[in-house]
């Protein structure tokens, strides 16, 4: 399908982190979600996770928060239609959530959110 506006496109993502279920929304600490139009290096990308996952905080104060970035163009392109879109971005959501909370991508596919 054709690229959704850019303010359309972030109001399906923040629609898609209000249906995160709230005891694991409850566990995202430090982490801001952005919308961009795609990656710079790699355009087929749909998401992406920076930062230190949950796993790994041990002495974790005074850093900036981890990001995760949701791109719009190729996920608009991927969808058929507005329908798979909004399923598409929800996937993405939790996948990059996953990556946060320290599940590896092999572990992602195997529940289905990769």
């Amino acid at each position: 399908m054709q690229p959704v506006s850019p303010q359309e496109f972030e109001e399906l993502v923040a629609d898609a982190l209000d249906l995160l279920p709230p005891e694991l929304a409850a566990r995202f600490a430090n982490v801001a979600v952005v919308v961009a139009d795609e990656h710079p290096d790699d355009p087929d990308l749909l998401g992406l996770y920076e930062g230190i996952p949950l796993t790994e905080r041990e002495h974790y104060s005074g850093v900036l928060p981890d990001r995760i970035s949701v791109y719009r163009i190729p996920l608009c392109l991927m969808a058929e239609d507005l329908d798979e879109l909004v399923h598409e971005i929800g996937v993405t959501v939790v996948h990059e959530f996953g990556h946060h909370m320290g599940i590896d991508e092999d572990r992602l596919h195997h529940f289905g959110w990769g």
